[in-house]
C-alpha cells in the first residue's frame, strides 16, 4: 500500500495526497449515511412521514459518532505527534488504548440505547405515529454499534500512518455495500424502513472487518486490545486521548443537542412537517460539509507530525493551504445553496409541498455558512497541536452557549416561529466562527515563531 511521508515533499502535495483520498472516502461515507434517507423518502405513501421519523434518530446516531470520534480524533493527533518525535512505542500504546476504549464504549452504548430507545425518541420529539417507524429503525441500527465505531474511530489511525488511500478504501467497502443493499432490503424484500437499517448494519460490519484486518496485519504500527496488566500504566494516555478528543466529541454531541432542541421547537411551532424539513436541511448540511471535513482532517496529520518534529514553517504552510482550500470550496457551495437550492433538496424528496417549505428555510439556515470555515480551521489547528482547552471551549461556545439559547429565544421571545430556529445557525456561525479563528491566530502564530527562533 502506498504511504505518504510527511517529512518530505511540498506541504501542499502532502495535504492533497492525504485530503483527496479522504475526500473520496468522506463522499462515500456521506452516501453511506444519506442513501437511507434518499430511498426512505421515496417509499410509496409513507415516504415523507418515514423520513421525518428517521430524522428523529439522528441525535442518537450522532452520539455514537461522537464517541467514536472521541477516541479516534483524540488519539490520532497524539499518535502522529509521537511518530514525528520518533517514539513509535508510545504511538503503538496510544493506538491500542484508543482501540480498547472504542470497543468498550460501543458495547455500553449499544445496551443503553436499546433498553432506553423509546423514552429517548420521545425526548427527541417523536410523536406516537413517528415512533412506529423510528423505534424499529434505531434498535436495528444499534445492533451494529461496535462495527460502526470500529470503522469510524480507528480509520484516523490508518490515515495518520500515511495510508490515506487505504483509509479511503475502508469507507468505500461499506458505502458501496449500503448503496447496493438498501434498495434490495427496502423495496425488493419489502422491509421498508427496517430494511434500510439492516443494510446499514451489514455495510458497517464489512468496513470494520477491513479496518481491523489492515491495522492488525498490514500497517506499520499494529493494533490490539490492551492486556489487563497494561490498564493502570495506560490511564494517563487514556486521559490525554479523552481530553483532546473531547473537542470533537462535544462538537458532535452538541450537534445532537441542537438537533433535539430544534425538533422540539419545530414540532410546537410548525408540526410534524417541519421535522421533515429539518431532516432535509440536516442532510444537505452533511452533504456540503463533507469536503470541508475531508480538507481539515486530511491536513491534521501533516500539522501534528511537523509540530512534533519541530518544523514550524511546515506547520504554518499546512494551515494556510488548508484554509485556502476550505474557503474556495465553501464559496462555491454557498453560491449553489443560495441560487439553486431546489436541486439539492430534490435529492431527498420529490414532495412539491415539502420542497416549497424547505427552500426558504434552507436559504436562511445557510445565510452565513462561509463563516463556518473559520470554526473548522481554528478547531483543526487547536486539535492538531494538542491545544485541548481551546478546542473544548470553542466547541462549547458556538453550539451550547449561542445556538441552543437562540433556538428558544428567537421563535418564542421574538415571535419568529420556525424562522427563528433556522436563524440561530447563521448567527452562531458569525460569532462563534470569528472568535475561534481570531483566537487561533493570536495564540498559535506567536508559539510557532518562538519555535522557529
Amino acid at each position: 500500500m502506498k504511504r505518504i511521508n510527511f517529512e518530505t515533499g511540498t506541504v501542499t502535495g502532502n495535504i492533497l495526497n492525504a485530503a483527496l483520498p479522504m475526500l473520496v472516502a468522506q463522499i462515500l461515507s456521506l452516501l453511506y449515511n444519506i442513501v437511507d434517507r434518499i430511498y426512505i423518502g421515496r417509499i410509496p405513501e409513507i415516504g415523507t412521514a418515514a423520513l421525518g421519523a428517521v430524522g428523529l434518530c439522528f441525535p442518537l446516531i450522532m452520539i455514537i459518532t461522537a464517541c467514536s470520534n472521541l477516541f479516534g480524533s483524540g488519539g490520532a493527533p497524539i499518535f502522529s505527534i509521537n511518530r514525528g518525535m520518533g517514539d513509535d512505542n508510545k504511538a503503538n500504546t496510544i493506538l491500542n488504548t484508543s482501540f480498547t476504549m472504542v470497543c468498550a464504549s460501543a458495547i455500553f452504548l449499544m445496551l443503553i440505547g436499546i433498553v432506553f430507545s423509546k423514552p429517548l425518541l420521545v425526548l427527541f420529539g417523536a410523536s406516537p405515529n413517528a415512533l412506529t417507524y423510528a423505534r424499529p429503525y434505531i434498535v436495528i441500527y444499534l445492533l451494529g454499534t461496535l462495527p460502526a465505531m470500529v470503522s469510524t474511530g480507528m480509520n484516523p489511525f490508518i490515515n495518520a500512518q500515511g495510508y490515506s488511500t487505504t483509509g479511503m478504501f475502508s469507507v468505500t467497502i461499506g458505502a458501496v455495500a449500503n448503496i447496493i443493499l438498501d434498495p434490495l432490503f427496502i423495496f425488493v424484500f419489502g422491509l421498508g424502513v427496517n430494511g434500510a437499517a439492516i443494510a446499514t448494519v451489514i455495510s458497517q460490519i464489512l468496513s470494520a472487518v477491513f479496518v481491523f484486518y489492515f491495522l492488525r496485519k498490514k500497517a506499520e504500527i499494529k493494533v490490539r486490545l490492551l492486556h489487563k496488566n497494561e490498564f493502570s500504566s495506560c490511564l494517563s494516555i487514556a486521559k490525554n486521548i479523552i481530553t483532546l478528543g473531547t473537542a470533537g466529541f462535544i462538537m458532535q454531541l452538541t450537534n445532537s443537542l441542537v438537533s433535539i432542541c430544534c425538533n422540539n421547537v419545530l414540532y410546537v411551532t410548525g408540526g410534524d412537517v417541519y421535522i421533515s424539513v429539518m431532516t432535509i436541511i440536516s442532510s444537505v448540511r452533511q452533504m456540503v460539509e463533507t469536503p470541508i471535513y475531508a480538507i481539515t482532517e486530511g491536513s491534521s496529520p501533516i500539522i501534528s507530525y511537523n509540530y512534533g518534529a519541530r518544523r514550524p514553517e511546515r506547520v504554518k504552510k499546512a494551515g494556510i493551504v488548508m484554509a485556502v482550500m476550505a474557503l474556495i470550496y465553501t464559496g462555491i457551495m454557498w453560491s449553489i445553496i443560495i441560487l439553486a437550492p431546489k436541486y439539492l433538496i430534490m435529492i431527498f424528496s420529490s414532495d412539491a409541498t415539502l420542497i416549497k417549505d424547505v427552500v426558504p428555510a434552507l436559504k436562511l439556515y445557510f445565510a452565513a455558512f462561509i463563516f463556518m470555515d473559520l470554526q473548522y480551521i481554528g478547531q483543526t489547528v487547536f486539535k492538531s497541536l494538542n491545544k485541548r482547552k481551546q478546542a473544548i471551549f470553542f466547541s462549547l461556545l458556538r453550539k451550547v452557549f449561542i445556538v441552543v439559547p437562540l433556538t428558544y429565544i428567537l421563535p418564542y421571545a421574538l415571535h419568529m416561529g420556525t424562522d427563528g430556529v433556522f436563524m440561530a445557525e447563521p448567527v452562531s456561525n458569525v460569532i462563534g466562527g470569528s472568535m475561534c479563528f481570531i483566537t487561533m491566530l493570536f495564540t498559535v502564530l506567536p508559539e510557532l515563531n518562538r519555535m522557529k527562533e
